[in-house]
C-alpha cells in the first residue's frame, strides 16, 4: 500500500511538470511556419515538361518530367514529387518535403530517391528563386520564368565557376 501511495504522489507531482508537457504533442497550428512556407506557393500545382542532364561522362540525355507540388499539414510543409522518364522508363523518381528552416528565407529540403538515398539539405529563397544544395559543390535553382514556366537548373562548382549539368522547363497543368 505504501508503494502505491508513493507512486500516486509522484504521478501527481509530474502531472503539471514540463517533462510531461514535452511528452504530449501540440495540435495547435504553427502560423509562423505556415506564413513562411507560403513564400513557396509559386511552386504549387502539377507541372509537365522536359529537360536534359549531363553525367560525369559529359553525355547529355533528355527526359520528360512531371512534378506534383502541394502543401501538407495545414500548409506547414510542402511535398514535391518528381517523376522523370526517358524512352518509356522511369529514370528519376524523387519525393521531397520542404519545411521551415532556421533564419529568414531558409528552408530544409528533405529528399528521398527511388534508389533509397535520402537526406536533408539547406535551401533558401533568394530574389524569388528557390536554391537548394545537396552537397557543397552542387546547387539547384528553381524559378518561375517570364512565361510562367517552372525553370530549373542544376550546377556544379569547380572552384571559381558554376557549370550547368541539368536544365528543365515545365508547364503548369490546369
Amino acid at each position: 500500500m505504501k508503494n502505491l501511495i508513493q507512486f500516486l504522489l509522484v504521478l501527481v507531482l509530474f502531472a503539471g511538470s514540463p517533462v510531461l508537457a514535452l511528452a504530449q504533442p501540440s495540435y495547435e497550428l504553427n502560423e509562423a511556419a505556415q506564413k513562411k512556407l507560403a513564400q513557396l506557393s509559386f511552386l504549387e500545382g502539377n507541372w509537365e515538361g522536359s529537360g536534359w542532364m549531363m553525367g560525369q561522362d559529359r553525355v547529355r540525355s533528355t527526359f520528360e518530367q512531371e512534378e506534383y507540388v502541394q502543401f501538407k499539414l495545414s500548409g506547414t510543409v510542402m511535398e514535391v514529387e518528381g517523376i522523370g522518364q526517358a524512352e518509356g522508363k522511369v529514370v528519376h523518381h524523387a519525393l521531397a518535403v520542404i519545411s521551415v528552416g532556421e533564419g529568414e528565407g531558409k528552408f530544409d529540403f528533405t529528399s528521398f530517391l527511388q534508389s533509397g538515398e535520402k537526406g536533408t539539405y539547406p535551401a533558401e529563397l533568394i530574389d524569388g528563386k528557390l536554391y537548394w544544395y545537396p552537397v557543397k559543390e552542387v546547387r539547384y535553382v528553381i524559378e518561375i520564368n517570364e512565361k510562367g514556366q517552372w525553370f530549373e537548373i542544376g550546377e556544379y562548382n569547380a572552384g571559381t565557376q558554376w557549370y550547368k549539368f541539368f536544365e528543365m522547363t515545365l508547364e503548369r497543368q490546369k
